[in-house]
């Protein structure tokens, strides 16, 4: 056996063995999901709709999920994608009020006053002349 084929033989093995990880992983995270999936639990759906599970029928492998009260969608099981976990605060972290959060948007507050006398970018203010003596432009030219 010559080297290149050694080391084809030694790739093919590393994608083997990779192959066989990934799944045991991909089979237990599916696990997991399956034995989380209860009525009463938030779940997002694979399409991105987000709702309750309300019920949960294996025999027809279906599960009926309430996205609005009173709105429930008949799903296959299989579209359940995940279970939503409201996210955990840490206790030594402050609470921050929504209001003060929502003034804080890139440094400057939220509801900045608009300065309407202003031309937005690329309009002219009405004051300003325009230079048509430039024949050589296609667009004049503000002075």
């Amino acid at each position: 056996m010559d080297a290149t084929s050694l080391i084809m033989v030694l790739l093919l093995v590393v994608l083997v063995f990779f192959m066989f990880r990934n799944k045991k992983k991909r089979d237990r995270q599916q696990a997991e999901l399956q034995t989380a999936l209860v009525p009463g639990v938030e779940v997002m759906l694979t399409f991105g709709v987000y709702g309750t599970i309300v019920s949960i029928d294996d025999e027809t492998t279906t599960a009926e999920v309430e996205v609005a009260p009173g709105t429930v969608l008949k799903v296959h099981r299989q579209t359940l994608g995940r279970v939503v976990t409201p996210p955990v605060a840490a206790d030594d972290e402050t609470v921050v009020d929504e209001a003060d959060e929502a003034d804080d948007v890139d440094g400057r507050p939220a509801a900045a006053p608009v300065d309407l006398t202003k031309p937005a970018f690329g309009e002219r203010a009405p004051g300003d002349r325009v230079d048509t003596s430039a024949s050589d432009d296609e667009n004049p030219r503000t002075v």
